[in-house]
């Protein structure tokens, strides 16, 4: 009963609420900052993409697609590839720094419910530091499955992931350019274009899903979810 708590011991619940809800505020409102980077660095990119493309298709127009062209295109598109890769590394970064400030706000509200266990039924995100509770939190419950985290499909849908599909393009662009420059006949562009475009997929897939099992020590999880 509220009467038998010494007014001392309300004091200071009273203080760590406070505490603990400023830094709730404080996390959610650094999380707004790393979604707004993100999408920045996103229409940047595409900014970037699109602009090369229209210089491509006036220079194919006055060229026809010959060497002057060629000569062009490719170091034009190897600075939208060096843009995209630079933009997939600063998105995968933001990710891992998003998955920082879901982990904190699970163990503060781990600590609300340690405050007034009450409250536990009430909240639909987790109070849990592991991966299984930051993606509770996050909204994906399907871990490994389907279209779960541990999958490729997952990786996909991300923006990393959707950039990372545009790139491989880029790269298939570049070699079947390339296979052009160096005479090749159609057939031979068209091949070297789907081999890069392959390895292209292929490595970003690798480097997209690397990032994700790299935990600092510090977000170790703390208050894991409960077995089952």
């Amino acid at each position: 009963m509220a009467d038998e708590i010494p007014p001392a011991g309300r004091e200071g619940a009273a203080s760590k609420l406070q505490i603990l809800a400023t830094e709730h505020w404080s996390l959610l409102a650094t999380r707004s900052l790393t979604y707004n980077e993100s999408l920045s660095r996103v229409t940047i990119f595409l900014a970037i993409l699109s602009g090369a493309l229209i210089a491509l298709a006036l220079v194919a127009q006055a060229d026809r697609f010959g060497e002057t062209f060629v000569a062009i295109a490719i170091p034009m598109l190897l600075v939208v590839l060096f843009a995209g890769i630079a933009t997939i590394s600063r998105l995968m970064r933001l990710n891992r720094d998003d998955h920082r400030w879901v982990v904190g706000m699970n163990r503060i509200r781990a600590a609300y419910i340690e405050l007034h266990p009450e409250l536990e039924a009430h909240f639909i995100a987790s109070p849990y530091d592991d991966l299984r509770g930051a993606l509770q939190t996050l909204g994906i419950d399907d871990i490994g499955t389907g279209g779960g985290v541990g999958s490729v499909f997952h990786l996909l849908q991300t923006l990393p992931g959707m950039l990372s599909v545009i790139l491989a393009a880029v790269i298939g662009a570049i070699a079947a350019l390339t296979a052009r420059a160096f005479g090749s006949p159609p057939l031979g562009m068209v091949l070297a274009a789907a081999a890069g475009f392959a390895l292209g997929v292929t490595l970003f897939v690798v480097w997209n899903r690397r990032s994700v099992t790299r935990v600092a020590p510090i977000l170790e999880p703390r208050f894991p979810s409960p077995r089952g």
